[in-house]
């Protein structure tokens, strides 16, 4: 898989990329992430991005030109274009399934008051990582990439990401390791049995349980 992220502030993302999963993953060719500077496909000798808005109001708004040149110059017939927005689809679990099947990504970040609206005649989708607002699309960025790239054949084991939170609607189970006893806190003894049958069905009984009480929201998507 092919990611390539549009920015204006490409350094955000050197330690993201060089540390832990993300960066195996990249060392081991199971995903290719590139930045590019948004800066670098503007016409305006001074490198200008954005500007005051028609109408009136605070704040500047991101120019069409350099986004859309910048989509251009990465986008294949392969392409998934994705604008991070705060009034996209709300990004879940299901969809960073869905788009780590696909083989290139291009994720646009805003910045500032927000994108003229004649970019969106470019991207596929717009996602949002939740209902507030944050300076930039920059994490939300980081956020997406992360969810994706854990989730390709390879990066993590299968079993790592298939039975915890948000598969089968349900929040994962709780988990233990050593000590066996911390500040007279146990670890349950179904665990402690080798009974597998025994731990599989302590453990879909704590998921479910824990979701009722977390977020039973979850629950009602089965109705």
């Amino acid at each position: 898989m092919k990611i390539d992220i549009l920015t204006l502030f490409p350094t955000m993302f050197e330690g993201f990329l060089n540390e832990s999963i993300i960066k195996r993953a990249q060392d081991k060719k199971l995903v290719e992430i590139n930045v590019h500077n948004i800066r670098d496909f503007t016409l305006d000798i001074h490198k200008k991005v954005d500007d005051y808005g028609y109408g009136g109001g605070k704040g500047m708004v991101l120019m069409p030109e350099p986004v859309v040149r910048a989509i251009e110059e990465y986008k294949t017939k392969e392409s998934i274009v994705i604008l991070m927005c705060p009034q996209g689809e709300k990004y879940t679990e299901k969809k960073a399934l869905e788009l780590s099947n696909k083989k290139h990504i291009i994720l646009v970040c805003g910045h500032y008051e927000g994108y003229d609206e004649r970019i969106r005649n470019f991207v596929d989708m717009e996602i949002s990582i939740g209902d507030y607002i944050l300076t930039g699309g920059e994490l939300p960025a980081m956020v997406v990439t992360d969810s994706i790239t854990r989730l390709i054949d390879g990066v993590i084991e299968k079993e790592s990401y298939e039975n915890e939170s948000f598969n089968n609607n349900l929040l994962d189970y709780p988990v233990y390791t050593k000590p066996q006893e911390f500040r007279g806190i146990k670890v349950p003894d179904v665990l402690l049995s080798g009974h597998h049958e025994n731990i599989n069905k302590w453990r879909l009984n704590e998921s479910i349980k824990r979701t009722k009480i977390r977020r039973p929201d979850l629950l009602k998507k089965d109705d």
